[in-house]
């Protein structure tokens, strides 16, 4: 994916393109804080020491099953210990780190082997079905590592590590270029997608996520908890950690439990955690929020989906000031805009930007531009380009989605909005979300961040459905608050008052919780198979 090296104007060809390998962090750590704590998982944890010897163990296991540099590293397992040595080790030997969501089917699983050409698999013992799936098709797979107790695979990791214990391996030179990373997408228009991610891009992302999203982060004050994947935005938040020996904190229930996250943050005086806006509005909302003391956060970050106002209001009048939003996709590796603590209130009036998702990211450029690529004036709404040392190398093996995402070196990002005289950006939505009513363009953020006003609203969502009569008209998905009842026919006259009429849905649907995506995130995509299905019921 290495791109042509061009002499710049009035310039010279660069000497060298080489950077730090990734996994260069972890012997910093390893030298500086030997004995300090790297991981925690229930009773279990691992110092910076016992981490690095642990990586090197597996770096060496599986250089002698043939992963070299450029090979790719496929690992489908839970969150745990395994995930964060199979990522130091795949960067440690210049392979590819290629990490699945865990929650994706088998089919999907048999796709992601496919793609990638993975020549060595780690799976979690429960993941049997996957495993399958990808033996049945995949040639390239020589070798397969299993975490835990089962009867598949051709090595158990514990064993695996064991052969080279206290053997040590050293980092493989790298490039800029070099990919370290295949992030894949959600698939939410199709099958997922591989960007590839590279060293020097994610050495850049690593300081920019310190200097915007977590100013001050240090070895001796700061405590992390990981509540998302780490194959995804987590992973990422890892390395900020990583390069500052920060201790991370791993749950140990394999779901979601707001009682043992809260009661983490009191035990481990958390400072800081990432995860998305609907686990932010689960943890507030829970009980468990008010039984545990959580003063030591200091930056609680949210990203990969919009953050309704009434969510906001809710978590800064429980927590304080202490949220961090982040606008970006991951093939930006979240690197478009940030809102800081100081630039969030509950309170709508004074200087506060109400919906706005932030401001450039230091050394990112945004530009909202129309659809012939001219970059328009504030406040007219057009798609939100970006470019900057992280915008990603491009998608693995395919070219159409390259031609479709980059026009003039611009990553254009899919998303609608529009940046303000100061330059803050405000996200109207997907362009795939809008729809057209009899001739009018609709954006639902507007409508949902309405009705969410509601005092017996919890969730809401809104897409386009075909209507002989205006092409398209809004269906919304509600949530009311437990134990309350919503009449539609009231709640459409409640929006009337509060939208344009033309904007005001015409039909209603009521769940008791809205389907969300393998990621935790509501897409529009599910919502309209889960309306489209009980539409369809006779």
């Amino acid at each position: 994916m290495s791109e042509t090296i061009r002499v710049p104007a009035g310039g010279v060809t660069p000497v060298s393109k080489r950077v730090m390998n990734l996994a260069n962090f972890l012997d910093q750590a390893r030298r500086r804080y030997p004995d300090a704590p790297a991981l925690v998982m229930g009773g279990d944890g691992l110092s910076w020491r016992e981490l690095d010897q642990r990586v090197s163990a597996l770096a060496l296991a599986l250089r002698a099953q043939g992963l070299t540099k450029g090979d790719r590293l496929l690992v489908h397992s839970r969150n745990g210990f395994e995930m964060v040595e199979t990522q130091l080790a795949a960067f440690r030997l210049g392979a590819v780190w290629a990490p699945a969501n865990f929650r994706i089917s088998p089919d999907e699983s048999q796709w992601l082997a496919e793609l990638t050409e993975a020549k060595v698999l780690i799976i979690g013992a429960e993941f049997e079905h996957h495993y399958q799936a990808i033996r049945d098709i995949s040639e390239n797979l020589s070798f397969t590592v299993r975490i835990g107790d089962a009867a598949f695979g051709d090595a158990v990791y514990e064993d695996f590590l064991r052969e080279y214990e206290g053997q040590t391996c050293v980092n493989v030179d790298v490039e800029h270029d070099d990919p370290c990373w295949f992030f894949f997408t959600s698939g939410t228009t199709g099958k997922s997608k591989a960007a590839v991610l590279t060293h020097g891009q994610m050495g850049f992302i690593t300081t920019n996520h310190l200097c915007d999203l977590m100013p001050g982060t240090d070895q001796a004050t700061d405590a992390s908890l990981v509540v998302a994947p780490l194959s995804h935005g987590s992973g990422i938040h890892y390395l900020t950690q990583l390069a500052r020996g920060v201790k991370t904190v791993l749950p140990a229930s394999s779901g979601f439990d707001a009682d043992e996250i809260w009661g983490l943050v009191e035990t481990h005086r958390i400072t800081n955690l990432f995860t998305v806006p609907t686990i932010v509005k689960m943890l507030v909302e829970d009980p468990a929020s008010e039984r545990h003391d959580h003063s030591s956060l200091r930056y609680i970050i949210y990203a990969g989906a919009p953050m309704y106002r009434a969510d906001q209001k809710r978590a800064l009048e429980r927590l304080g000031k202490v949220l961090v939003q982040y606008y970006g996709l991951g093939e930006v590796t979240g690197n478009i805009t940030v809102l800081p603590p100081r630039l969030h209130s509950a309170d709508d009036d004074g200087d506060f930007k109400v919906g706005t998702c932030g401001y450039d990211r230091t050394a990112m450029q945004v530009s909202v531009q129309d659809d012939e690529g001219q970059e328009l004036p504030p406040h007219a709404t057009g798609e939100i380009c970006v470019c900057g040392l992280g915008v990603f190398a491009g998608y693995y093996a395919n070219p159409d989605a390259n031609a479709k995402s980059f026009r003039n070196g611009w990553f254009r990002t899919g998303d609608l909005g529009h940046l303000d005289d100061e330059g803050f950006l405000y996200i109207t939505g997907r362009a795939s979300d809008m729809f057209i009513s009899g001739g009018s363009n609709i954006y639902p953020r507007e409508i949902e961040e309405k009705m969410l006003t509601h005092p017996e609203i919890r969730e809401v969502a809104i897409v386009g459905m075909p209507d002989e009569r205006w092409g398209e008209i809004g269906v919304a998905a509600v949530v009311p608050i437990e134990g309350r009842q919503l009449d539609a026919e009231a709640l459409q006259a409640w929006v009337k008052e509060r939208v344009s009429g033309y904007k005001v849905p015409r039909r209603y649907h009521f769940f008791e919780t809205l389907p969300k995506s393998n990621y935790g995130k509501i897409t529009k995509k599910i919502i309209r198979q889960a309306i489209e299905e009980r539409e369809a019921r006779p």
